[in-house]
């Protein structure tokens, strides 16, 4: 029994890096475009180049479906909006040159939120996965747009994140989530996964700092690990993608999404 563990754990960790496939390119252009110098395009505009070209390969070679696509896609319109809002704010900033920037965002930085629903688009069907005691439609949609609304009203608001924490508690404490890894199921609770994700995202962020894919106001001078506070946004954003992944896939298998 611990050898079939022993075996399942490899499988997982290779599964995983399997998933993360779009997020791992656009880690290595960073990395690339960050130590050679780019002769006839600016550094944005060909991270941009990069995830386009990508996301075609990874549909031709049906790594990725024409339906994952399109989920993608809306994540990339998604997250765009927010960056046009955060960066106005003065949240974060694209210190470099882009013909690709509009107000000061590079239009490459929509993928790297739509990374975020590869990975869990690829994970979905990888691991099977399961939600078991998942919230309402309604009160997962609502839960959604109270969060996604508070990354905006928050700058001239209160800043209900707590409430809404609280509120995903209370809706997700019964909820988890069965995976096959390989023949074993097993089981995760929902919201440790929100958590493990988010984790795993802040990580990413502090190495796409590093490599200046933006920059926080505290690095303008240095480099400095990113406030783990922003553990708590990332979070929030792995709920909206999660649930917006699952509500799109309650409508083509609901027998993957079962409510409480």
């Amino acid at each position: 029994m611990k050898r079939e563990y022993v075996k399942d754990f490899f499988i997982f960790g290779w599964k995983q890096a399997l998933c993360c496939i779009f997020p791992v390119i656009i880690f290595m252009t960073l990395a690339l475009s960050k130590v050679v110098e780019l002769p006839f395009i600016q550094r944005y505009d060909f991270i941009l180049l990069v995830c386009i070209l990508a996301q075609l390969i990874l549909v031709w070679t049906k790594i990725e479906s024409v339906d994952e696509l399109k989920v993608i896609t809306v994540f990339h319109i998604i997250g765009l909006c927010l960056e046009l809002y955060k960066v106005h704010m003065g949240s974060w900033l694209y210190p470099e040159e882009g013909v690709t920037k509009i107000a000061g965002v590079p239009l490459y930085s929509g993928f790297m939120y739509a990374s975020v629903s590869s990975y869990v688009c690829q994970a979905w069907k990888r691991f099977d996965l399961h939600l078991i005691n998942w919230p309402s439609k309604y009160m997962a949609i609502l839960v959604s747009i109270g969060i996604y609304a508070n990354f905006f009203t928050h700058h001239f608001m209160v800043d209900v994140r707590w409430i809404l924490i609280a509120l995903i508690v209370i809706l997700f404490y019964k909820s988890h989530i069965r995976f096959t890894v390989s023949t074993e199921t097993y089981r995760i609770h929902t919201i440790l996964s929100f958590m493990l994700v988010a984790f795993f995202i802040w990580l990413a962020e502090n190495i796409s700092t590093f490599l200046g894919a933006w920059r926080y106001p505290d690095q303008e001078l240095s480099w400095r690990i990113v406030h783990w506070g922003k553990i708590s946004s990332w979070f929030m954003l792995v709920i909206i993608t999660i649930i917006i992944v699952a509500e799109l896939k309650r409508i083509k298998y609901p027998k993957q999404v079962k409510g409480a």
